[in-house]
């Protein structure tokens, strides 16, 4: 699997550095875009399992590098592939754009294009990598999104435009409208909501669509991860969906596909403290054993 990842996966374009040695333990990196995402992809040793999917948030890690240093998972036998959102990295906006934005209409203007629009480029990158040779085609892929990136995490269960078999997310977003409620909060403003953006704020809500999250046979396995201490998005937004989302697996009976970790002393800016290892040790346990 590794030699047709070495030869095939992203045409070729490898780096130097391990393309040569079939039998190195350092992963490949790879530079490169998918569909028309800007994406790094982390060749481990051995590949057993699909690909995992990783988005970035807001703040730190901000961009596909940083989360890549901040949770390179390489002890899962998967190809990660770390994607860039939407107006951050290679398509940013102008300095100081982005702020504009968010005072002007967050919803529409920020909310819409970077969580719901990297979402809506999820099929284009697996296809991409079916085409690179990276998946098999109709295979399910996992998915990890850290605040703003988990946002899309959990559209993209609820979208279900690809197959998603493992997804985890940390310090995440619910929706439109959780994500209005820390802005309000940092912020000490009000946000001026509009028909457009209450049919957003409903159509990203993920407790309001947690049958669409919970569907499938068996349904997605979902690990949501929220720090005790993140002040911005406070951890009953996780405890809400866990609620809302419970009764569904159960029903499934697999209620051990769902589950809700509560982690004294992660804050928001989680690559800040000290339970990191800790962290990135559950995280590839739920990749390992669900993916």
């Amino acid at each position: 699997m590794r030699a047709a990842i070495i030869g095939i996966c992203l045409s070729g374009v490898v780096t130097p550095a391990w393309s040569d040695d079939l039998n190195c333990s350092s992963p490949g990196v790879v530079a490169t875009t998918l569909g028309s995402t800007p994406a790094l992809v982390r060749v481990p040793g051995r590949v057993t399992q699909p690909p995992i999917i990783l988005w970035h948030g807001f703040g730190p890690p901000a961009s596909e590098r940083a989360l890549m240093d901040a949770l390179p998972l390489d002890e899962v036998p998967a190809v990660k592939v770390y994607l860039g959102l939407p107006l951050f990295g290679e398509r940013a906006l102008e300095d100081g754009e982005l702020g504009q934005r968010q005072k002007k209409d967050m919803g529409t203007l920020v909310f819409e294009p970077v969580v719901m629009g990297a979402a809506k480029e999820l099929p284009a990158v697996v296809r991409a990598l079916e085409q690179h040779r990276c998946m098999r085609s109709g295979e399910s892929i996992g998915l990890f999104g850290f605040s703003a990136g988990g946002a899309a995490v959990l559209y993209a269960l609820a979208e279900r435009d690809v197959r998603i078999g493992a997804a985890v997310t940390l310090n995440a977003s619910t929706g439109l409208s959780a994500s209005v409620h820390a802005f309000e909060r940092v912020t000490k403003g009000s946000y001026a909501w509009t028909a457009t953006a209450r049919k957003l704020a409903r159509r990203s809500d993920a407790v309001s669509r947690a049958k669409d999250i919970a569907a499938g046979e068996p349904p997605p396995a979902l690990l949501i991860v929220h720090g005790a201490d993140d002040a911005m998005l406070t951890p009953s937004v996780a405890v809400t969906l866990r609620e809302a989302l419970q009764p569904l697996y159960a029903e499934a009976d697999t209620p051990q596909r769902l589950q809700l970790t509560v982690v004294p002393g992660l804050a928001h800016a989680w690559i800040d403290t000290g339970n990191v290892e800790t962290l990135r040790s559950s995280i590839a346990a739920w990749f390992h054993t669900y993916l």
